[in-house]
């Protein structure tokens, strides 16, 4: 590739979104998100060749030509979502692009079913959204404060975003071989301070406090749904090491044997040296002569010795565990709660408070880490925030009040499952929202990022839950209506739904199935009876999650309001509901039935759940659904016709509205759509759908089904 081009990497912070002009603001964030974009694209500048973009650096995740255009796509998507856009840019690209950056179960890796574009189109395509943003912000007014229901909140959503995957993306450049890197590109040069001398590491006590976390809607920064909330604990006195691990330190647990010592691991750490037969971080080479090198982003280098070490939360686990037999003290890592006591004890302020960035940060230093005694903080610390993230005890949950965003609302909640640990503090190239007091990621335990640790001493005991109950309130009411019991004599919805496909289905070849708007997975485990496999899709990974879970390990727990804030608790099995032996048999994955990939084919009968009353382009889905399903297939539709323009636009209705003064209704709208590749091969069937918000309140609705046959 041609890296002529020498851009300036911007350092901009985040843009105040309740206060100042408007014409000016408007401005700033417009600065911002160019600024946001040229950097993205600066990243992929050090991609020398092609088959770079081509390469798959982690098995876990896509090549990178998905990262290049995936931040794009996700503005597009969002505000055609928002319906601030009237049309799609680039159709293809905008479902090629959109989902599996993340070990998702519902995440598709199979690289057989992408044909990725070339870069010049990607980059097209990219130069095409840059335009389209633009426009909006040229022809949309903006009001203060921003709220989540402007365009300029949505755009922010999409700054960062893409400032997350600058970050993700340049750990996975990091595992690419370095012959298909520019490792002298002037943007991304590397702290020369490769020598000197890490410091010995000693504790330094921290006295306990109330440590106050979350965040108001009014807070006035742009913040993820995680973030927003009430939580106020109280932390006991614990001793915190002055700086954070570095390579040296971390060696003496390497050559004593850590990680061939099972005592030192958790099961799931141990689990994971066995399958990676790992002898030593990721970025660590070890040399035919015994000696260590050291991958930074772009190349190899001899071993600094004096910068943090950079390990997944496994490996900094273990090696506590280490460090406590040595010593006999609880050495463990910070818990969440700890390192923002340790952050409020050094008085380090929030971003918008510096009078110059604190740390290794915001792409100020170098790109790369620094020696873990270059930036001081209070009381005798050192790298409180920056340098690499530092891993934590505590896995990430919403705090009290947490609510997600209607046009993102799976960016937390997948993770809320006790298998993503939190990260805190920002790494040398974390930015924007990422390096604010109230930001909070989490990644599994066995990824890598730029991250590091730091560890503590404490008596006080760490509660991590072993298990956890759902309890967002837009999920629950579909795990007991898939799930739980029958009310007032009305037959389980979804489990009836599944029986009548399978009474048309008799006699037909079974092979496979797809439940397009499944929910949370009871129709798609019910089809799984008989059909050798089944597909359940649904727009929110929210709801997949359900399904995954019972999947992966045969129940599912959830919080059912009762009344006010008295709750149940359920625990709900496949083997009771006689479901046990399908689990193998099903998959879930999240799709946008408006824009689905064509991978989504060769079905021997579909099931539409009630989905096309909430799908935006509803009609291309119809239009297209003959092309998934084979000769003499059938495909189910149960819809409440309930359409709203609200969810989808008028002209995308599929019925319901007048044609030359005549009622035109679903059903005849339906005969029209599908009559060229379909015939309708019984009436209407009728279903009750008995929906429970708490004991007392319930949601009656009348599904009809469908039932077509493919010609």
């Amino acid at each position: 590739m041609d890296n002529t081009a020498t851009k300036e990497l911007p350092t901009p912070l985040t843009v105040r979104l309740n206060q100042g002009d408007p014409n000016t603001k408007r401005e700033e964030i417009r600065r911002y998100f160019n600024e946001t974009f040229d950097a993205y694209e600066t990243l992929f500048e050090t991609l020398l060749v092609h088959d770079a973009y081509y390469r798959r650096a982690d098995p876990l995740r896509h090549p990178l030509i998905f990262y290049y255009g995936h931040t794009a796509t996700f503005f597009t998507n969002k505000l055609v979502l928002g319906k601030f856009l009237s049309q799609r840019i680039n159709p293809k690209f905008e479902s090629q692009f959109a989902i599996g950056v993340d070990e998702m179960s519902w995440d598709d890796l199979n690289e057989a079913h992408y044909d990725w574009p070339k870069v010049e189109e990607v980059t097209e395509y990219r130069n095409q959204v840059r335009a389209a943003i633009e426009q909006l912000i040229d022809d949309t007014p903006l009001t203060l404060p921003v709220d989540w229901n402007s365009l300029y909140w949505v755009i922010m959503m999409g700054i960062e975003h893409e400032r997350i995957h600058l970050e993700t993306s340049s750990v996975l450049i990091r595992q690419l071989p370095t012959d298909l890197l520019d490792q002298k590109h002037p943007a991304w040069s590397i702290c020369e301070e490769l020598e000197s001398v890490p410091p010995a590491n000693e504790l330094i006590s921290v006295p306990g406090g109330s440590v106050q976390q979350g965040k108001s809607q009014n807070d006035g920064l742009y913040g993820w749904d995680n973030e927003y909330g009430n939580y106020t604990s109280d932390v006991a006195d614990f001793n915190a090491s002055k700086y954070l691990v570095s390579n040296r330190e971390f060696l003496e647990f390497i050559e004593d044997g850590g990680y061939q010592t099972k005592s030192y691991w958790t099961p799931e750490g141990w689990s994971w040296v066995q399958y990676k037969k790992a002898k030593y971080p990721l970025f660590w080479i070890r040399s035919e002569d015994g000696s260590y090198l050291f991958r930074t982003m772009l190349k190899e280098i001899g071993m600094p010795w004096a910068w943090p070490a950079e390990t997944n939360y496994l490996e900094a686990k273990a090696f506590c565990n280490w460090k406590s037999s040595k010593t006999g003290e609880p050495v463990r890592l910070p818990t969440e709660e700890e390192w923002y006591r340790l952050l409020d004890y050094t008085e380090t302020p929030d971003a918008l408070g510096w009078e110059k960035t604190p740390g290794n940060l915001n792409l100020e230093d170098a790109a790369s880490s620094v020696p873990v005694d270059r930036y001081p903080f209070g009381h005798g610390f050192y790298d409180i925030l920056g340098n690499v993230w530092q891993h934590t005890e505590t896995p990430i949950r919403g705090f009290p009040g947490f609510e997600v965003h209607p046009l993102y609302d799976d960016f937390s909640t997948p993770t809320f499952d006790t298998k993503h640990n939190l990260i805190k503090g920002g790494s040398w190239i974390s930015t924007g929202n990422e390096i604010l007091r109230a930001s909070r990621f989490a990644f599994r335990r066995h990824f890598y990022q730029h991250a590091g640790f730091r560890y503590i001493t404490s008596e006080a005991a760490v509660e991590i839950p072993d298990d956890t109950y759902e309890t967002d309130p837009e999920v629950i009411p579909y795990c007991e209506l898939h799930y739980g019991e029958d009310y007032f004599g009305v037959d389980n919805y979804p489990e009836k739904l599944a029986q009548i496909a399978l009474n048309y289905a008799h006699g037909k070849h079974k092979g496979k199935a797809l439940n397009v708007g499944c929910k949370t997975g009871r129709s798609a485990f019910e089809l799984a009876v008989e059909f050798q496999n089944v597909t359940g899709i649904d727009f929110t990974a929210r709801m997949i999650r359900i399904g995954v879970e019972l999947k992966d390990k045969g129940y599912t727990q959830y919080l059912l309001p009762e009344e006010g804030e008295i709750v149940s608790f359920h625990q709900k099995n496949l083997r009771d509901l006689g479901l046990d032996g399908a689990r193998n048999k099903v998959e879930f994955m999240q799709a946008d039935i408006s824009n689905m990939k064509d991978l989504f084919s060769g079905y021997d009968l579909i099931l539409v759940d009630s989905t096309l009353e909430n799908a935006y382009n509803p009609r291309k889905f119809l239009e297209g659904i003959h092309s998934r399903i084979n000769s003499n297939g059938l495909l189910i539709i149960a819809s409440s016709y309930a359409w709203e323009q609200s969810k989808t636009n008028r002209d995308q209705w599929v019925g319901g509205f007048k044609v030359d003064g005549e009622n035109n209704t679903t059903l005849d709208a339906l005969q029209n759509l599908l009559s060229p590749n379909f015939k309708r091969i019984a009436e209407p069937i009728d279903v009750d759908q008995l929906i429970r918000k708490t004991r007392r309140t319930f949601d009656h609705n009348v599904i009809q089904v469908t039932i077509w046959e493919r010609d």
